[in-house]
């Protein structure tokens, strides 16, 4: 069996660039709590995407078994649009709703659970019988998810902390459990 840890990004400092928003306050000490959380997991490997905001909150458990990050472009958050939204929860609830549908620029549901799950089956060949760790952001963690079940939808990401962290326990490329880790 293949466990994969979906740590979903701590509180974040809003900024207008994506790659380089960083952990706020909060964010750097529920940190500290993820890095708690997976020390006792006997984690073998830690896997995030670009986004500096992910890699932060996954950083300490890396540290911890003395490795280094290793970064996934893929497991990057969905793109919703290149223009600015007047509604954001409209904006996001509308592609949720029809998965093919996507705003200017932006991915549809269907592409952005097709980038994360190859990403996904990739790992889970590179590192079969592992315990990875896999920083990541809530919108394409739920689509991922929702790839294995329609239970992870809209309303499961809606309800998502942040940050999360879901164990899921793969044969092969077969999922057989998910488990909610972060309480």
């Amino acid at each position: 069996m293949t466990n994969v840890y979906f740590v979903r990004h701590a509180h974040s400092v809003y900024t207008r660039d994506e790659h380089e928003r960083p952990l706020s306050e909060k964010g750097f000490s529920d940190a500290k709590k993820v890095t708690t959380l997976l020390k006792n997991e006997e984690i073998d490997i830690v896997v995030s995407s670009p986004y500096k905001r992910a890699i932060q909150t996954v950083k300490g458990t890396a540290q911890t078994i003395n490795k280094e990050v290793e970064v996934v472009d893929n497991f990057k958050e969905r793109t919703l649009t290149i223009v600015p939204v007047e509604n954001f929860t409209q904006a996001i609830k509308k592609v949720w709703e029809d998965e093919y549908f996507a705003w200017e620029g932006g991915e549809s549901n269907v592409a952005a659970q097709q980038r994360g799950v190859e990403a996904l089956y990739h790992i889970l060949e590179k590192y079969k019988g592992k315990n990875i760790v896999i920083g990541t952001h809530g919108n394409i963690m739920v689509l991922i998810m929702n790839f294995f079940s329609k239970q992870y939808d809209y309303t499961f990401w809606q309800n998502l902390d942040m940050p999360d962290i879901y164990k899921l326990t793969f044969d092969g490329k077969e999922l057989r459990n998910v488990e909610r880790v972060w309480n």
